[in-house]
Formats: C-alpha cells, sequence, structure tokens
C-alpha cells in the first residue's frame, strides 16, 4: 500500500526547488514551514489511506456509461465528497474566489501523492484547477461570478475540451463552430473525443472549457475561440435550470487509468433544449482561444508531469516492498540453506535504486518548474520576465520526462515481481498500465520536445538557457568542494553531462539561427531527455549538499555513476544523427525510389 514519502517530498521542495526561500522571504505572506509541513502530512494520509484503497476498484470496476450517463466506482462518490470537503481543491486557487492561495509548488507535491494513490482519481480534480486558472485570468466578470467559486470549492468540476476525431495535436483542424445567439450567448455544434471527466456523477454540474470557431474565423489556430459550457445552464439565482444540449455519446476502453471516464461529448445536436444548440459564452477575446486554452494547457502539463512522478514512486514502493519479501536462489555471501529475499540480488538491487533515482530527478525538475511558476507570479520588476522565462523552459521538460521515467519505473516494477508482476493482483501491471498514457497526453513528448528546441531555447536570443546552464556550472563547484565523501565521483560526472548538454543546446541554437528546422527537430527528442539527466541530477545534487544528507549523496552518486554516462551518448545523436534519419525518411514516408 503506498505511503506518501512526505520527508523526501519536503527534502525536494526546500533543498533543491527554492520553497525555503519563498518563505523565509515572506513572498507568500504568513506561509510558514509549520504550515507546510502540516499540509503536506495530512495530503499524504489522505492520499494514503482513502484515496489508495479505491485505487484497485476503480481499476476493475472502471466508470460505466449507460444512457449518456456515466457512473463512477463503488466508494468513489463518497471519496471525492472527502476530498472536496477537506478543502483540497482549492489549495493554490485565489484566496478572493474561495481558495487558500498557497504556492503552486505545495498544489503540485499534494497532486503527487494524490495521483499516486490513484492517478485515476486525481486526473479529474486536475482540470478543475486548470478552468478555474482559465477563468481567473480570461473571463469577465458575469462568468467569474457565476462559476469561479464553485469550481475553486469543487462543487462543480471542470474540463478541457480541444480533441476531434480530425484534429488530434494539430488543433488548427478543428470543426466544432460557435454561432453567436444576438443575446450574448452563442450556440455551439460538433463532437470532441477524449474529454477526461466530461461525464461524471461526482458533482451535479460540470463545466467544459471547448475550444471552437465563429462564423468567418481565420483559418487554422488563428481562428479558435474558448467558449464555456455548463451541462446545466445557470439561473441568475445561482441554482442550476435546465439540462444543456451536451451529454456523453459513449466511453473509451482504455488500457489503462479505467475509473477515469474518457468520453465522447456530442455538442448541439438537440437531445436537450428546445432547439439543438450547446449554449456557450465566450471566455477570453474572439479567434484568442487557444491563447487562453493554454493558461490551462500548461498547468496541465505540469500535472502530468506529475503523473509520472507520482506512478514512479508508487511503482517503486511495490517493488521494494515485494523484493524484501520474495525469496528466491541464494544471494552472493549467504550462508545457510535459506532462500535469499530478492532485494539481496544485485540485479535487483541496481532495478530499484534506479526506480528510485529517476523518480527523485524527476521530482526535482517538476517541482522546480512549479518554482519558477511562483517567483514570476510572487517576484516583482525583471524577475518576473526572468522567472517566466524560466517557467517556459522547464514546462515541455516538466511533462516529458517524468512522463517518460513513469513508464521506466513502472516497467522495471514488473520486472521486480518477476512473474508475479504480469499479474494483476500484485498492482504492479496496473500502474504500466495507467502510466503508458500520460507520454501521450496533454502534447504528445515529442510535440514538448519541438517546442523545447523551437520555441523555449531560442527566447531572449538564446540567453536564457545559456544563463541556466551557468547556474548548474555553479551548482556543481558547490557539489565539488563539499568534500561529502558520499558523493564518490558525483562531480565530474555532472561536470561531463553538463558538457553534452552544452555542446548540444549551442548546436541547436546555431541550427535554429541558420533556419536548418529539420535537422534541429531530428535531434530534439534526445535532446530532451539529454537536458533532463543534466539538470535533473544537478539538481539533485545540489539538495544532497545544501543538506548535508549522506543517504541523498549516496543517492545522488549511484544516479551519477550509473545514469550520466547516456548524456554522452545523447550528444552524439542530437549533433550527429539526422543524415542516417535523412536517408531512411524517403522509404519511412512509403518513396521506395
Amino acid at each position: 500500500m503506498y505511503r506518501a514519502p512526505v520527508d523526501e517530498i519536503a527534502h525536494a521542495l526546500n533543498h533543491i526547488a527554492g520553497l525555503n526561500r519563498i518563505i523565509d522571504e515572506g513572498l507568500a505572506g504568513d506561509l510558514s514551514h509549520d504550515l507546510v509541513e502540516a499540509v503536506l502530512r495530512e495530503a499524504g494520509r489522505f492520499a494514503g489511506e482513502e484515496i489508495a484503497p479505491l485505487a484497485r476498484i476503480g481499476d476493475e470496476e472502471g466508470a460505466r456509461w449507460r444512457d449518456g450517463a456515466v457512473t463512477m466506482p463503488a466508494g468513489w462518490r463518497d471519496l471525492y465528497r472527502h476530498w472536496r470537503e477537506g478543502g483540497w481543491n482549492a489549495l493554490s486557487a485565489p484566496e478572493h474566489h474561495g481558495g487558500q492561495g498557497l504556492p503552486m509548488m505545495l498544489a503540485v507535491a499534494a497532486l503527487e501523492m494524490w495521483n499516486a494513490g490513484s492517478m485515476a482519481f486525481a486526473i479529474g480534480p486536475t482540470l478543475s484547477m486548470g478552468a478555474v486558472e482559465a477563468l481567473e485570468k480570461h473571463a469577465g466578470d458575469d462568468l467569474k461570478e457565476t462559476y469561479l467559486e464553485k469550481l475553486v470549492t469543487g462543487e462543480w468540476m471542470g474540463t478541457m475540451n480541444l480533441t476531434e476525431p480530425q484534429a488530434g495535436s494539430d488543433l488548427g483542424a478543428l470543426k466544432t463552430r460557435a454561432e453567436p445567439a444576438g443575446d450574448g450567448t452563442y450556440r455551439l455544434f460538433g463532437q470532441k473525443i477524449f474529454i477526461t471527466y466530461g461525464e461524471h456523477d461526482l458533482t451535479d454540474n460540470i463545466v467544459h472549457m471547448v475550444l471552437a470557431r465563429l462564423p468567418g474565423a481565420p483559418a487554422g489556430t488563428k481562428g479558435i475561440s474558448l467558449f464555456l459550457v455548463p451541462k446545466f445552464l445557470v439561473k441568475e439565482d445561482g441554482t442550476l435550470g435546465p439540462r444543456n444540449d451536451v451529454f456523453c455519446a459513449s466511453l473509451e476502453h482504455k488500457l489503462g487509468i479505467h475509473a477515469s471516464p474518457t468520453c465522447t461529448m456530442i455538442y448541439g445536436d438537440g437531445r436537450f433544449g428546445d432547439t439543438p444548440g450547446a449554449v456557450g459564452w465566450l471566455v477570453g477575446e474572439e479567434n484568442r482561444g487557444l491563447a487562453c486554452m493554454f493558461t490551462m494547457m500548461n498547468n496541465a502539463r505540469l500535472a502530468v508531469g506529475m503523473q509520472g512522478v507520482a506512478v514512479a514512486e508508487a511503482a517503486y514502493q511495490n517493488a521494494l516492498a515485494y523484493a524484501r519479501e520474495r525469496r528466491q536462489g541464494r544471494a552472493p555471501g549467504s550462508s545457510g540453506g535459506e532462500m535469499s529475499a530478492i532485494v539481496e540480488h544485485p540485479d535487483v538491487q541496481r532495478m530499484l535504486a534506479s526506480m528510485k533515482t529517476m523518480a527523485q530527478a524527476a521530482r526535482a525538475i517538476t517541482y522546480s518548474c512549479a518554482h519558477a511558476i511562483d517567483m514570476a507570479r510572487l517576484t516583482g520588476g525583471e524577475e518576473v520576465a526572468h522567472w517566466q522565462q524560466r517557467a517556459n523552459l522547464l514546462t515541455p521538460v516538466a511533462k516529458a520526462f517524468p512522463t517518460d521515467v513513469g513508464m521506466e519505473v513502472a516497467s522495471l516494477g514488473v520486472q521486480v515481481h518477476g512473474g508475479m508482476g504480469y499479474i494483476e493482483e500484485t498492482g504492479a501491471a496496473a500502474l504500466l498500465r495507467d502510466a503508458r498514457i500520460a507520454p501521450i497526453y496533454e502534447g504528445t513528448n515529442g510535440i514538448q520536445a519541438i517546442d523545447l528546441v523551437t520555441r523555449k531555447l531560442p527566447q531572449a536570443g538564446g540567453e536564457h538557457v545559456r544563463g541556466y546552464l551557468a547556474e548548474l556550472r555553479r551548482d556543481i563547484e558547490t557539489v565539488r568542494g563539499s568534500n561529502m565523501p558520499e558523493l564518490g565521483d558525483t562531480a565530474a560526472r555532472l561536470a561531463a553531462a553538463l558538457d553534452d548538454l552544452d555542446a548540444s543546446t549551442g548546436h541547436l541554437l546555431r541550427l535554429m539561427e541558420e533556419g536548418r528546422q529539420e535537422e534541429a527537430l531530428s535531434g530534439a527528442t534526445p535532446y530532451l531527455r539529454l537536458f533532463a539527466l543534466a539538470s535533473g541530477g544537478v539538481m539533485v545534487a545540489r539538495g544532497a549538499v545544501s543538506a548535508g544528507d549522506a543517504q541523498q549523496a549516496r543517492l545522488c552518486r549511484y544516479f551519477a555513476e550509473n545514469h550520466l554516462a547516456e548524456t554522452a551518448a545523447l550528444r552524439a545523436t542530437v549533433i550527429e544523427g539526422t543524415e542516417s534519419l535523412r536517408a531512411l525518411a524517403g522509404t519511412l514516408i512509403g518513396d521506395r525510389a
């Protein structure tokens, strides 16, 4: 059973990502270390004692659809009610709409624990939090007055409606249309697919955030607007009115996260109401919907990265417990006639150490991204631009690398279990199934790599990423000067990895400056992993030295001496791999001439 690693989470927040600075400098008002610890421990208790016990029920029963209605698994309605009554939905929401106004870092840490308890549960409230931020930043006062407080408290839940059958990652191809009704509202018509929590019985109302096109809108992404479309219309007194013309036509039968309803949504076919058309309200400006939606999507990308961290942590805990109990063979140096616990075998130790340290590096990156988001909001002057650029730089890495790690670690978890890992009863297989979606949704990891190379590296003419690498260099010198014996050869390994990252970054920046985008994109995905390994390794070392923690130093050393050798190969792929890909491109596309 999952137990939240609260002390490790607090270590990452304070000694790696920088929450202690936010508190000590008073940037978050009267937030104290004692309050942070209380929040973390209660979030961990809730995840371990209330969410995790229902994870298997959710996986086995799944969400069930009948005649447009979705019923959640047994116990999940009470679970959500307890979660909402605990105020968790309001953790980082604005105080003037009923939220607690706590830093994003704290919300992200809690999100890790809830996802480790059940990824299928935590993803629903995550979308509500994104809807709150989008409305807070872009909606008019009337919409805020009607919807924000109930979304903040969790009384209602929110969704994000982007994808259509012909428009997945390419949102410029979407066809859902919105027609002005002449009274300040719009009527929406179209189909959306893969809509998480698009229909369920956890709340009385569901607030859909929907991308659609207005008549005469420009083609492509420049002609997309964002609309708020509630399941039930809301009367002037705030109570629920008639059903809106939107419904769930079906649920997808998925590899994992079975309890998360993934819906096909139909807007405006006349099933509800006197005339066809789902009633909606414009959020933000006409034809500027994608910019509004990206407010939700950027936070959703960080939240999905947390899913990777969470699954990795849960898989590690599950595998470690099994390895300590399962006896098989005799480990080197064992005496007596009894079989050894498999945790005593070096190869199992290697897998467990890799699971642990990869999860730590992923956690460090996601928490550091959340720190940059907080600093952009809490500081002033020139610091705001600096921290916004830092958040921009880290967001694609914080989405892609942790979700890749979640898959890798969950797969190792199955391997540690051996044949029993392939059996559903151990829970290892469920974690692997759940983890597989995270590298796909909220922008595939390939798209994150493209974003990193084409948009985020060139920020400020490349000066921001160069400054970031200089910061990592200074951290390495601090590690070198710490003289902690437990660190072994860590500083030298970190320096070599950063050399690989520096060279690869310069290469890609040159390609982009010269307009050789195809060549740059050929190395984008290996570059993102290189970026994450090098920077994540430095972050974990920074935390070990800052805390003077010998155990953290030993973990850091394992990561540096066993995983950072990969950066040299990645550097070669980024810089030298383009021509070999080009040579195969025609064959892959179908031109065999």
